[in-house]
C-alpha cells in the first residue's frame, strides 16, 4: 500500500470528517478541533486551507481515498527558515508505514521547493508512534519539553524532534 499526498478537494469532507471523529486521534492533536466532528467542519478546514495554505496542508491519500492529513507551518520573525510539521492518520491505517512514507515525502517537497532549512514537529511524550514515525523520517530527538502543554485536563510532556536540510 503506497500514499501520495495531494490537495484537499471539497469532496473529501465526509471521509476527513469520518477520521477525525475519533478521540484517539483528537487526543494526539493541539485543541481547537471541535468534537464529534462533523462534514461541517470539514469543509470549513478544506475551504480555508485551499484559500489560505494550499501547497503545505495535505490530504494523504491511498487509491485516492483520504488517509491523513500532513501541514507544514512556516515560523515567523528570525524563526522564518524554520517550519513546524504536523500530521495524523485514521486509525485503520496504523502501524503499516504509511505516516513515515507521507512524512518523507513532504520533508523531500519543502527541502526542494522552498527556503525552510528546519523542520520540527513536537509529538506528546506519550505517542510512541508518533515519534517513531519522525525517528523513521531521519528527525533527531533533540530532547523533552516537560509539562509543556496542558491538555484534557492535565498537563504532558511533549519530545522536540528537527530534520535539518544538508
Amino acid at each position: 500500500m503506497e500514499c501520495t499526498l495531494r490537495e484537499w478537494r471539497l469532496e473529501d469532507a465526509k471521509e476527513l470528517a469520518a477520521l477525525l471523529n475519533n478521540q484517539k486521534i483528537q487526543a494526539n492533536l493541539r485543541d481547537g478541533l471541535p468534537y464529534p466532528y462533523r462534514k461541517t467542519d470539514a469543509e470549513e478546514f478544506i475551504l480555508t486551507t485551499l484559500l489560505t495554505n494550499r501547497e503545505l496542508s495535505l490530504a494523504i491519500v491511498v487509491e485516492d481515498r483520504v488517509i491523513g492529513s500532513i501541514g507544514v507551518f512556516r515560523q515567523e520573525n528570525i524563526h522564518v527558515r524554520t517550519a513546524e510539521i504536523g500530521y495524523y492518520l485514521g486509525e485503520p491505517y496504523w502501524g503499516k508505514g504509511l505516516g513515515t512514507a507521507a512524512l518523507k515525502q513532504i520533508c523531500q517537497y519543502i527541502f526542494e521547493t522552498t527556503d525552510i532549512v528546519r523542520l520540527f514537529a513536537e509529538p506528546f511524550s506519550d505517542n510512541i508512534s508518533s515519534c517513531r514515525i519522525l525517528e523513521k523520517a531521519g528527525f533527531q530527538l533533540e530532547g523533552s519539553l516537560r509539562k509543556s502543554v496542558f491538555k484534557n485536563g492535565e498537563f504532558k510532556d511533549q519530545q522536540m524532534y528537527s530534520l535539518i536540510k544538508e
